[in-house]
């Protein structure tokens, strides 16, 4: 017959299974003892969101018939306002690629009739790519729904955690890469 002083334990708490990055961590604990590997709690959590929290944004881009990086382009000339558009070298600045690659991304939207591409009136070698009215309807679309998907997405975390993971990763980003003027 069981001790009633059995009966009356309190449970222990069961121990939280590992997440990916904490069974890596362990393991390289093991392996490595000599090394810290805390920082890999962070990076490595940070590494892994970014690409689950990529893939969540591109089922949106995809379900407007864009890449992610048409989809870039397409945002970067909305928000240069009336008349929507940017030189191409300034393109590939505010959307961090390289101007080859922002070619390649230029020629399929002109082909798709979502933007155009004219010489500058001041100097004729210098191009213009601008949104074309189809462009600025499905852009305009195509943010809607996708700030529908980051608040939803965002929305896993409370108000004040949204915050202060905000402010981190602020104050992380411009000592990593400090903010540039205009």
């Amino acid at each position: 017959m069981p001790d009633s002083a059995d009966s009356t334990a309190t449970p222990q708490p069961q121990p939280q299974p590992l997440d990916h990055v904490a069974r890596i961590q362990a393991e390289w604990a093991r392996e490595r003892p000599d090394l810290d590997v805390r920082p890999q709690g962070v990076i490595g959590r940070l590494h892994r969101l970014a690409g689950l929290l990529t893939e969540e944004l591109c089922v949106v881009y995809r379900r407007f018939g864009l890449s992610e990086g048409e989809f870039d382009v397409l945002a970067a000339l909305r928000r240069a306002g009336d008349p929507f558009e940017r030189a191409p070298g300034e393109l590939a600045t505010h959307t961090m690629v390289t101007t080859g690659a922002m070619t390649k991304r230029i020629d399929r939207l002109e082909r798709a009739g979502l933007v155009t591409r004219r010489r500058t009136a001041g100097d004729g070698r210098a191009r213009v790519v601008a949104l074309t009215a189809a462009g600025r309807e499905l852009i305009d679309r195509a943010f809607t729904e996708h700030m529908r998907n980051e608040r939803r997405l965002l929305d896993t975390l409370s108000g004040d955690e949204a915050a202060a993971l905000e402010s981190l990763l602020t104050t992380w980003l411009e000592r990593a890469e400090p903010p540039r003027s205009g």
